[in-house]
């Protein structure tokens, strides 16, 4: 156990289930006791958490496969912090851990949940991206999901973000024929390009998907991994290949919706073109953990894979981070920093 525990901590509350946009007044930001943690526990200070797509899921309440969260309680999420108290065997104060009790100043976390994590290896923020679920999202989704080979055409949208932009990476290196992403800004399609080493990039503000996608891949693409749905998705179909392969990671472009889209207006080519659409969540890949580290801190210590970060500093900008998010201010992994 440590000494001179704080008396108080902040942390964001669900407090209404917001109706398409989440606005301000859905969230309150409120200070907690902070208290010695029970046995087999920990007491870990966050430096940093993790803002998500799929948390704008659980806002609402329908039955998923997350459970929604609790109005009037703290969200949770991915968190990487620094233990300042134990009451469990194996940590020490001063270990860094991960954990998933984030959007907090404080978390009292079992043991069992904390996983240790080593700053020599990456950053520790990297642990919540790179490394993390979002590294291995990407990882089970080309190689596992898509059944990805060598000589694959591959498409990735929303390919700046922090899935797709390590999913486009991991294609090139594992010997991709083609590698094309598309992207909400120009200078995301120049880091694309000039950065990440994507063959072909678009904006898909300048046109129908659908005729930047044929540009872009005039042989047609083998793999789509979606992080957008709607039009990305009826565009994919159009260009996939014979027994082309679809992950279908996220529909970004729908969580806000208050009615549903229309869906892909192109369906039938399934059929003809043999094509297979599989859904994905990360949390069935976990035996994959230990090879995907070995495998990408491989690739982050050659330079081979690159990352960007996008830090909004201060627990109270937290609601900010997480908008900002669903807007596409991010470039790479969103992460609310209180070191």
């Amino acid at each position: 156990m440590s000494a001179a525990l704080p008396a108080s901590g902040r942390e964001w509350h669900l407090v209404a289930r917001p109706h398409g946009w989440p606005k301000a007044e859905d969230f309150a930001l409120r200070e907690a006791p902070v208290t010695a943690p029970g046995e087999g526990r920990v007491l870990v200070r966050n430096l940093y958490f993790s803002v998500d797509p799929y948390m704008r899921g659980r806002m609402n309440d329908v039955k998923s496969y997350t459970p929604p969260f609790k109005l009037d309680h703290p969200m949770d999420g991915g968190a990487v912090g620094e233990v300042i108290a134990s009451n469990a065997e194996g940590f020490a104060v001063g270990d860094h851990v991960l954990h998933g009790l984030g959007w907090r100043e404080y978390a009292e976390v079992p043991a069992e949940r904390a996983v240790k994590v080593d700053e020599s290896l990456a950053p520790l923020s990297a642990y919540l991206g790179v490394l993390g679920m979002t590294g291995l999202t990407a990882y089970a989704g080309l190689f596992e999901v898509a059944s990805f080979k060598e000589g694959d055409a591959v498409f990735v949208s929303g390919a700046a973000g922090a899935v797709g932009s390590q999913v486009g990476q991991m294609a090139r290196i594992k010997g991709a024929s083609r590698v094309i992403g598309s992207a909400g800004s120009d200078e995301k399609v120049r880091l694309l390009v000039e950065e990440y080493g994507f063959d072909a990039a678009f904006n898909y503000h300048d046109g129908p998907v659908v005729e930047q996608l044929r540009a872009a891949a005039p042989d047609g693409i083998d793999v789509y991994f979606d992080n957008v749905g709607g039009e990305h998705l009826e565009a994919a179909i159009s260009s996939l290949n014979l027994h082309g392969r679809v992950t279908v990671c996220g529909m970004i472009a729908q969580y806000n919706a208050t009615e549903p889209p229309p869906g892909p207006r192109n369906l039938a080519l399934v059929i003809g073109k043999r094509l297979r659409i599989q859904g994905m969540l990360v949390n069935d890949h976990a035996a994959l953990q230990p090879q995907f580290v070995q495998e990408v801190a491989g690739w982050l210590a050659s330079g081979e894979l690159k990352y960007r970060e996008t830090f909004v500093e201060g627990i109270e900008n937290g609601f900010d981070a997480f908008l900002g998010l669903l807007r596409g201010e991010n470039t790479g992994k969103m992460i609310v920093s209180l070191a």
